[in-house]
């Protein structure tokens, strides 16, 4: 090709380049003013839509509450919209449950903790078209305020705790918007796994409900769960407090494991070592020596066993008590089983309602007990057990399965969940057990159970100081270790016993759960240490 071919070439090619150029400019330029005109088009139908708007001041999103101003509004509570208050103007605050746009309306469930409602916003002389689709474009879980007519309602609305009523809404204003995108659908997490499995729809796995607990704590389930918990602490404090006992408060970091084992959690204390206690139960029986006679305490106890089973904790609430008796540990029996009897009535005639709730979830057969509480001796209880096929020593532990069908097999025969099996062999129990003054192979120690679970462990204390130290050599224990243990009770020290009981396990079982995760608001066990 010569030298002028190939200049013509490049010059027809540079041509066809520069039109194709000037195309690609011209349809950017066709482009970019169809944007505009549209742009423009959407402005004006705005701008006509706001002057047609007669309900803007009606919705919207509010400023940030920083506390600008006092508003003299009062709001009622979703619970306390009844029937009663029918065709009256009320102002509501409560989280987008659901929302559903349905041509010139919008149906919404506003959820408040463990209550929900039905409320509308429709086309009308106090919504526009704007307000409504604004409604239905709220993000869920945002927190709003709503003022609206109650209204009852002819047919049920089963899907609400609210039955009887629906809010008309005449002014929406979110408060709080919350991100479109959330890490779980509530309303799946409270799927009963049945319905999840038969008609194939989503349900949500725990370990996804403990990494995202902040909006797993905000279903009708875990409410219901945590508020009834609450309930069983204040009644415990309540019946107790009645019965002449001092709340206390014990320290949690120790210089000695409080157990005298291994499963306990090391921490670096300055320039030694200490530990975080297993149990209150030194300082409980120094106040006993101390003359406080009956004493409590609700707090925090740390276990570091790695057991990952359904009702291990490495850390959990535990509500201890410890009493001085004046002739028999079954005074602090009685105590005791009292105390939860207290508690199983007191849940029963005031959390009918949480029952329920967590019952929808997971249903479960109500808690059933006895007034004065059954008590088998530990050999009555092996007896049962052999005759129903176990092979087991006398002095032999309970194994988990064994506790459970006793816990059956105790049902079957007296109707009741909840028991004390008395008289647990020396062997299985801590040194500063008590042994039988009849019989040394057995004890004054005793656990106490729910539907065939263990949530209480106690036992007369060992009191003499000369008794306790034999004890603690036939255990192998260092006595420089627990010297002060020791010499707590050199000084004159009563008769007495006690119990620890784990709060989250009398949950769970009271409720008829199966996981302990679940009645634990924030669960620490050895795979989970957040959130």
């Amino acid at each position: 090709m010569t030298k002028e071919q190939v200049t013509g070439a490049a010059e027809e090619e540079q041509q066809a380049q520069s039109k194709k150029a000037l195309k690609k400019q011209q349809k950017e330029a066709e482009k970019a003013a169809k944007k505009a005109e549209k742009q423009a088009k959407l402005a004006a139908e705005q701008q006509t839509a706001d002057e047609d708007d007669f309900a803007k001041d009606r919705y919207g999103v509010s400023a940030m509450v920083q506390s600008q101003e006092k508003v003299d509004r009062t709001l009622v509570r979703v619970q306390e919209l009844t029937p009663q208050r029918g065709g009256q103007l009320v102002w509501v605050r409560a989280r987008i449950h659901t929302s559903r746009a349905k041509g010139k309306q919008c149906f919404l469930v506003l959820r408040q903790q463990q209550f929900n409602v039905q409320a509308l916003v429709a086309v009308g002389d106090r919504a526009s078209k704007q307000m409504v689709k604004f409604a239905a474009n709220i993000t869920k879980e945002s927190i709003v305020d709503v003022e609206a007519v109650v209204q009852t309602v002819e047919q049920k609305i089963e899907s609400c705790s609210q039955q009887d009523v629906e809010l008309h809404i005449e002014r929406i204003y979110v408060i709080s918007q919350a991100e479109p995108r959330l890490p779980l659908q509530l309303e799946d997490a409270v799927r009963p796994e049945t319905e999840g499995e038969e008609e194939g729809r989503a349900t949500v796995n725990q370990d996804t409900k403990l990494d995202n607990r902040v909006i797993d704590l905000r279903t009708t389930t875990s409410q219901a769960i945590f508020r009834l918990q609450s309930g069983v602490c204040q009644l415990f404090r309540d019946t107790l407090i009645n019965k002449g006992f001092v709340e206390i408060q014990t320290p949690k970091i120790i210089s000695a494991a409080s157990e005298g084992g291994a499963n306990v959690f090391t921490v670096s204390y300055f320039k030694t070592s200490a530990y975080l206690a297993q149990s209150p139960q030194l300082y409980k029986q120094m106040c006993i020596c101390a003359d406080f006679d009956k004493v409590f305490c609700v707090g925090p106890v740390f276990r570091a066993e790695d057991s990952n089973t359904h009702r291990h904790l490495t850390e959990f609430v535990g509500l201890d008590i410890e009493m001085a008796f004046n002739y028999h540990y079954h005074e602090v029996i009685d105590s005791i089983t009292d105390t939860m009897v207290q508690i199983f009535k007191g849940l029963r005639d005031h959390f009918q309602t949480e029952i329920q709730t967590v019952g929808k979830q997971y249903p479960s057969e109500p808690f059933k007990f006895l007034e004065p509480t059954l008590r088998l001796e530990y050999r009555e209880g092996v007896a049962m057990l052999r005759a129903a096929g176990v092979e087991m020593g006398d002095e032999e532990d309970l194994s988990t399965p064994n506790e459970k069908l006793l816990g059956r097999l105790v049902k079957e025969k007296y109707d009741t969940d909840f028991y004390v099996l008395d008289k647990y062999p020396l062997a299985v129990r801590p040194f500063y057990t008590m042994p039988d003054p009849n019989n040394p192979k057995y004890s004054n120690s005793y656990d106490m159970f729910m539907r065939g679970e263990e949530i209480l462990s106690g036992a007369q204390r060992v009191h003499d100081a000369q008794l306790l130290t034999e004890r603690a050599l036939h255990h192998g224990i260092d006595l420089e270790k627990i010297k002060a243990y020791i010499d707590s009770f050199r000084y004159g020290a009563p008769p007495h016993a006690g119990g620890g009981i784990g709060l989250e396990r009398v949950t769970m079982l009271y409720l008829g759960l199966h996981n302990v995760r679940q009645t634990s608001m924030f669960p620490r066990d050895p795979k989970r240490l957040t959130p």
